[in-house]
């Protein structure tokens, strides 16, 4: 599989740990390797985790970033998963985890991420996208320059169009 990072189609070397309905977060297994850990699987075996070194947290829609502020520098990856196309909720996650509380590890988008989302995804401090596995890629990675001017401040763009522009010229 495939992700867009930093700009860039790469390998992803990262497994998503999803529980089925006979999972428990205290009893499923982690895989060996790279994995990302649903939120409550890293509550109930932490300990287990922090032995390893090498997982990732995933938040769904509805957790909140709250629950990751004391421990963010422990997380090689944190992600967030987009249920459906038209929840919205974590772009808040996002911007709050950069900018509250001013985790700067890789924010992954996951779950159902099109190309129409990626652009305005990096706006609030998603540096990293794993497309919908029936989507192309490569088109996709096009989106994260759409626009080439930006007019509100936000997590990839501290000042608002009109404190960057002098004597009608943009500074970008």
């Amino acid at each position: 599989m495939k992700v867009i990072k930093n700009k860039t189609v790469v390998d992803d070397d990262w497994a998503v740990l999803r529980l089925t309905e006979t999972d428990t977060a205290e009893t499923v297994a982690i895989p060996a390797g790279k994995v990302i850990v649903p939120l409550m699987v890293w509550q109930a075996q932490r300990a287990t985790l922090q032995a390893r070194g090498d997982f990732g947290v995933w938040l769904n829609c509805d957790e909140r970033a709250e629950s990751l502020q004391n421990n963010l520098d422990q997380f090689a990856l944190i992600a967030i998963n987009f249920p459906k196309f038209a929840d919205g909720r974590g772009y808040t996650i996002a911007q709050q985890l950069r900018v509250r509380f001013g985790y700067r590890g890789e924010l992954r988008a996951i779950g159902d991420v099109l190309r129409d989302q990626l652009f305005f995804m990096q706006r609030v401090g998603f540096d990293a996208f794993a497309v919908r596995a029936d989507k192309d890629i490569e088109s996709a990675i096009n989106s994260l320059s759409d626009f080439s001017v930006r007019y509100q401040a936000s997590v990839d763009e501290a000042q608002p169009l009109f404190r960057r522009e002098t004597r009608g010229e943009v500074h970008r």
